[in-house]
C-alpha cells in the first residue's frame, strides 16, 4: 500500500506514519499544496497513492480544497473517484458541516483525531486498501 499522509502537525504525521508503515510505503506532505503536487506526480508516474490521510486545518491550502483538487486530477486522467485513491479525512473537526463537506467532495472516510489504530484499520479493511494481514 502506498500512502500519503497530509498533516501540518509533526506529532500527527509521526503517529500516522507509525500506524501505516507496516503496510507499505509512506510519503508525507505538510500542507494541501504539497499534497496536491505529490498526488499529481504519483498519478502522472503511473504509481498513484492507494491511500491519503488528509487533515483539514492546514496552512496554504486546507484539506477540503486539497480533496477537491485531488479528485479533479483523477477526473483529468479518467479515473472515477470510486476507482481512485482512497482519501480519508483525519482531523480534529468532527462537526456536521465539515463531515458533510468532505463527503460531498468525495472523501472515502472520516476519522476524528486522535486517530484510533483499531478504527483506522477497520476503515482500511472496509475500503479494501490493506495489502497484507494486520501485524
Amino acid at each position: 500500500m502506498k500512502s500519503l499522509i497530509v498533516e501540518d502537525d509533526f506529532t500527527g504525521r509521526f503517529l500516522l506514519q507509525e500506524l501505516l508503515a507496516p503496510y507499505g510505503e509512506c510519503h508525507v506532505a505538510v500542507n494541501g499544496k504539497e499534497a496536491v503536487a505529490a498526488y499529481r506526480m504519483a498519478l502522472e508516474a503511473g504509481r498513484p497513492y492507494d491511500l491519503v490521510c488528509l487533515d483539514i486545518m492546514m496552512p496554504e491550502m486546507d484539506g477540503h480544497e486539497a480533496l477537491k483538487e485531488m479528485r479533479a486530477l483523477e477526473e483529468l486522467k479518467f479515473v472515477h473517484s470510486t476507482a481512485g485513491g482512497r482519501i480519508i479525512m483525519t482531523t480534529a473537526l468532527g462537526d456536521i458541516k465539515n463531515v458533510s463537506a468532505a463527503y460531498q467532495a468525495l472523501c472515502d472516510g472520516y476519522l476524528v483525531k486522535p486517530v484510533d489504530k483499531s478504527k483506522l484499520l477497520e476503515l482500511l479493511d472496509e475500503l479494501k486498501v490493506l495489502k497484507k494481514e494486520h501485524p
